[in-house]
């Protein structure tokens, strides 16, 4: 996906030749190792650049008049901007996926077995693992889409309490407790349970469910247990929000402020979920300090990545850090899990 930010490509028309983007990439990448002001010797050492100290230091003075760079104090070494580390992030080359750490996300993924809530729950703590950085999943809601019914059983607690469950294509299961104002028998729930598989197999939540108008304890269980699959569609359009990783974000941040910020964040689900369909929507798959337009995340980056099923918009992978964060790592791991979790659930939902 293109990196490109949310701001208009006007914004950065100024030129940049080899040398003054080999000098701000050096700038970057000592500031995202170390956290302090980087001066020109340091550029010189690290950069590559065959030119005097002198030249150095005139190259750190037009990238600071051009706002790519600034000085915190005068004595000080520059520090990149927003539109520093914008051009940064977008002379990245894709991250490439052959890292230990990268390959322990794509092992992950690909032999988990369990619930597609407890698999999104795994993920995000493995991701935040790998990169150091809280790690958000926006996975869809319960039943989303056209995933479809794999298993259905019921379970009986007693004789008025029954336990219905559901598995579906995409991993999710789904369990409802129903209360009975009739009585039933284990015989009973062992009928019914196969009933209502045969009814409701390769059907999805959304679908209404004909049962015959019996009056037997059996038929009724089936008529019960099928409604109360039917009840619960109404509440299975919103996404699920999983965070991995918020014990992560103060050794993230410079000052407690901003830490305490994103931990506010992460707390609330809709901000993420609308913050990163904006993110995707703009065709930003990351945005830096005020680009993503919420203020109290300007001292946050926001790396995005989508999740789809056939093509249909499924949810997002993100990873919030400072703007000093380690792009090229963190836009790996986020593909990665997006791509390998993409392929997943679009073949649990073709297998289903």
């Amino acid at each position: 996906m293109a990196r490109r930010s949310p701001a208009s490509e006007s914004d950065r028309a100024e030129d940049m030749d080899a040398r003054k983007a080999a000098v701000l990439a050096a700038v970057v990448k000592e500031h995202i190792d170390t956290a302090h002001p980087v001066g020109s010797q340091t550029v010189r050492d690290t950069a590559g650049i065959n030119v005097s100290p002198a030249t150095i230091r005139s190259e750190l003075v037009a990238l600071e008049r051009s706002g790519y760079l600034q000085q915190p104090h005068t004595s000080a070494g520059r520090v990149p901007t927003e539109k520093g580390y914008r051009h940064f992030v977008d002379s990245l080359e894709r991250g490439k996926l052959s890292t230990p750490k990268v390959q322990q996300l794509h092992s992950f993924i690909g032999t988990f077995q369990g619930e597609m809530k407890a698999m999104y729950e795994q993920i995000t703590a493995k991701l935040a693992d790998v990169t150091r950085y809280p790690a958000v999943i926006v996975g869809p809601g319960p039943g989303h889409g056209n995933a479809t019914v794999r298993d259905a059983h019921l379970v009986d607690f007693d004789s008025r309490r029954i336990l219905v469950v559901v598995t579906l294509s995409d991993m999710d299961v789904q369990k409802k407790v129903v209360n009975l104002d009739f009585d039933v028998t284990t015989d009973d729930v062992v009928i019914a349970s196969a009933q209502l598989r045969a009814l409701v197999l390769g059907t999805t939540l959304g679908d209404r469910i004909e049962v015959p108008a019996l009056n037997t304890p059996v038929a009724k269980l089936v008529r019960r247990a099928a409604e109360s699959l039917f009840d619960d569609t109404a509440q299975l359009d919103g996404e699920q929000v999983f965070v991995g990783g918020a014990s992560k974000v103060a050794d993230s941040f410079d000052t407690m402020e901003s830490a305490r910020q994103v931990l506010d964040v992460l707390e609330k689900q809709l901000v993420i979920v609308s913050l990163f369909k904006d993110l995707l929507q703009k065709g930003a798959s990351v945005a830096i300090g005020s680009e993503h337009g919420y203020a109290p995340l300007a001292e946050c980056a926001v790396v995005v990545a989508p999740l789809t099923i056939d093509g249909q918009n499924a949810g997002a992978v993100g990873l919030l850090g400072p703007t000093r964060m380690k792009y090229a790592e963190a836009i790996a791991a986020a593909d990665v899990v997006s791509e390998q979790l993409t392929e997943r659930l679009s073949s649990e939902t073709h297998h289903g």
